[in-house]
C-alpha cells in the first residue's frame, strides 16, 4: 500500500495548482493530512486568508483520505460542505483527513483544518465517487 500513496502524492505534487500553494501531503490508509504555509497572497481585501484556501486544504485531504483506499481509479468530489470558523492571518495549516465510511458508490471522508497552534479553523464533509479514469503515469500517478 505504501507505494499507492507514494503515487497519490506523486500525482497530487503534479498538479499545476500545487506550484502555486505549495502544501506538503502525507497518506496513510483512510486517512490523509496536509500543510501549508500562510501566505498573504492569498488574503482577501481585509487582511486575511480566502475562504478558497480553507476549503482547498479541506478538500484535497479528504479527497486522498478518499483514494487512499481506491486503487484502481481516480476519485472525484461529488459535494463537499465546509464550515469556516475563525479568520487566519499567518502560521502554518494543517488539514486532517479520515474516511468515515467506505460505500460501493461513494465514500464519505471529513476534514478538519487547524492553525499552528492546534485550534480549529475550519471543517467539512464530502462525498466521493470512483471515476472511470483509471490511475495512471498520464495522470502523475507514478
Amino acid at each position: 500500500m505504501q507505494n499507492h500513496y507514494e503515487k497519490l502524492i506523486n500525482m497530487y505534487n503534479s498538479g499545476p495548482i500545487n506550484k502555486l500553494y505549495n502544501p506538503v501531503l502525507r497518506i496513510e490508509k483512510g486517512a490523509s493530512e496536509i500543510t501549508q504555509t500562510v501566505d498573504s497572497k492569498f488574503f482577501h481585501a481585509a487582511g486575511a486568508l480566502h475562504g478558497s484556501v480553507y476549503f482547498k486544504l479541506l478538500d484535497d485531504a479528504a479527497y486522498f483520505a478518499a483514494n487512499s483506499v481506491v486503487k484502481d481509479v481516480f476519485v472525484v468530489t461529488a459535494n463537499f460542505t465546509i464550515q469556516l470558523l475563525r479568520p487566519v492571518k499567518k502560521g502554518v495549516l494543517t488539514a486532517k483527513a479520515k474516511v468515515i465510511s467506505n460505500g460501493q458508490n461513494i465514500i464519505y471522508a471529513q476534514a478538519d483544518l487547524f492553525n499552528e497552534r492546534g485550534k480549529l479553523v475550519a471543517s467539512g464533509t464530502g462525498n466521493f465517487m470512483r471515476s472511470t479514469t483509471p490511475l495512471s503515469k498520464e495522470i502523475g500517478y507514478c
